[in-house]
């Protein structure tokens, strides 16, 4: 298996934004590292001619509805949403164009998993367009559990083997961030890439930390080319300096071999 890039659209209050994931878990506003002035059809349309399927389109709080559909008519079946799921309008995120939905919140409720809650979710979108967000934090004995609201809360659900084998039987895919690396471009999560490597039984998108190729590399190496692995911040699509996009194409085109120091 080969690592691959799973590209993101990340919405606030309807702009394309990057986040500092660890600021989602205060009072205040979230802090913004990027804001664009394009539009997220226009980064679907470039993420479809270049082949990128599978990425994802997240709405971080309410006002970007309309965003995301636009995104997703521009790039028809092209890309998973998430923010707000339930079986409610599951139907319809589908109906508009996405490939898959992303569920975090409504399944993991009141630091538990609530496995009608899943089912529910499964009924309406089916297993094979479900994604199931597990983005996690070190709890304070060592293990990774699964944050929620807007990764605000730890639950109880840790990330280990017997977990992720019960949850694939009823989603096709795992997403899942590093929280406290989310967005400040400080490298990878090595030992959530490692477990994850070891252990997750579909297919699963890491992010968090990412800074450049070599990170990358990192995560194909640490994660056994089990994972794949989405660039937020660190990306110059949304300002950054550390990976640019065409480059990360060719290298992507080129297998996955890093030609650079």
């Amino acid at each position: 298996m080969t690592a691959r890039f799973r590209p993101c659209i990340d919405l606030h209050e309807g702009a394309v934004v990057q986040l500092v994931g660890a600021s989602l878990d205060g009072g205040g506003s979230p802090v913004v590292n990027f804001e664009s002035g394009k539009s997220a059809a226009d980064y679907a349309r470039l993420y479809m001619e270049d082949g990128l399927h599978g990425g994802h389109v997240i709405m971080l709080g309410p006002g970007n509805e309309e965003a995301a559909a636009a995104a997703l008519a521009a790039f028809p079946g092209g890309m998973h949403v998430g923010g707000g799921i339930t079986p409610e309008n599951a139907a319809n995120w589908l109906e508009r164009g996405a490939g898959a939905v992303v569920v975090t919140s409504y399944v993991f409720r009141d630091g538990q998993l609530h496995r009608d809650n899943l089912d529910r979710m499964v009924a309406a979108a089916g297993r094979d367009r479900l994604v199931v967000d597990l983005s996690c934090a070190r709890a304070e004995d060592g293990r990774y559990v699964v944050a929620t609201d807007r990764w605000r809360r730890l639950t109880d659900y840790t990330i280990e083997r017997d977990n992720l084998e019960e949850l694939a039987v009823s989603c096709s895919e795992f997403l899942i961030h590093a929280t406290a690396q989310e967005g400040l471009q400080q490298g990878i999560d090595e030992d959530l890439v490692r477990l994850l490597g070891d252990i997750a039984p579909i297919p699963t998108t890491y992010a968090g930390g990412i800074r450049s190729l070599k990170d990358v590399e990192r995560v194909a190496r640490l994660g056994q080319g089990r994972l794949d692995y989405t660039i937020g911040s660190a990306l110059d699509l949304f300002g950054g300096a550390g990976v640019r996009y065409r480059e990360l194409i060719t290298y992507e085109r080129g297998g996955g071999h890093n030609d650079r120091d």
